[in-house]
Formats: structure tokens, sequence, C-alpha cells
């Protein structure tokens, strides 16, 4: 009997191990300034030209809670593709860094524990236990479309 597994981009923030699933995942851009929108809040960074598609584009660091720092050669911008009910949603998310892409099997994803971990649990899907520490499976389509600040972005690509 084959056990089913998920493919995940795994990525760091500090010194986390974040991942998202492969399919979500459009592609994987070399950081560069995103264009400035005015009047967004502070972890939404502006749009980032993807083939002449302006994609809103957060910073990961300041949507979970982290201080900012500043992009190094390592800084990568990860396009989602995110399905929701009515539409895909497009999102760049800056990240600090790519690790690599994983498989688990997914009996070994736990529920996210109540303590121990400084996230909304409800920002996660699962945890996957490594000798090094965990790997934070992120619900990327919660922590993104219950954010306002998004939904306005893209009302702003379209327009513009």
């Amino acid at each position: 009997m084959s056990m089913s597994e998920i493919q995940v981009v795994t990525f760091g923030l500090d010194d986390e191990v974040f991942a998202v699933p492969v399919a979500l995942v459009r592609e994987i851009l070399d950081y560069r300034e995103p264009f400035h929108v005015p009047n967004g809040p502070a972890h939404f960074v502006g749009l980032t030209d993807v083939r002449g598609q302006g994609v809103p584009t957060v910073d990961f660091r300041l949507r979970m809670g982290l201080a900012s720092a500043e992009p190094t050669l390592a800084t990568r911008i990860i396009i989602l593709d995110i399905p929701l009910a009515d539409r895909t949603l497009s999102l760049g998310v800056v990240i600090d860094r790519v690790l690599g892409v994983s498989a688990f099997p997914t009996d070994r994803i736990e529920k996210a524990p109540d303590i121990g971990i400084g996230w909304r649990s409800d920002y996660i899907t699962g945890v996957i236990r490594e000798e090094a520490g965990f790997v934070v499976i992120v619900d990327v389509a919660h922590i993104f479309t219950t954010d306002e600040s998004v939904n306005a972005a893209q009302d702003v690509a379209r327009v513009a």
C-alpha cells in the first residue's frame, strides 16, 4: 500500500522552516523591489511585475509578526496561485530563502500545537517534526484571504 504524500516548497524565515504545497507555487523569483502602491498596510509591499501582470506582493515576515529584514542575495519572491471560491488569487510572497522541494508522508503531519509555536494556529495546516525542529505547513489561503489589504491590492492591480 503506498502512502499518500504532500509535496511542498520549504523556505526559511530566521531559524523557522515553513512549507507551502507545490501545487500553489507558480514560480520563484529572485528578489527585486516591488512597485510601491500607497496606503497599503505595512506587510503589503506593492506589486511585482510577472510577465506584464502586476501581482500583489506581501512581506511574509511582517505578515507573521516578525521584524522586517533587509533583502539579501538569498531573498526570493514566491508567486502563489491560491484557489478561492470565486477566483484564483495570485500573490507574491517575500521570504528570506528557499530551502527546497520536499515530499512528506501525510501521516507525519501533526495538528499545530496550541502552545510552543510562535504562530497563530489558524494560519497553520499542520507541522512535521524533523530532527532539526518543525516544518510548519502554512495555510496560505487563510493567512492572505482574511486579509483585506490583499483584496484591496488586487483591485489596484486590476485597475493598473
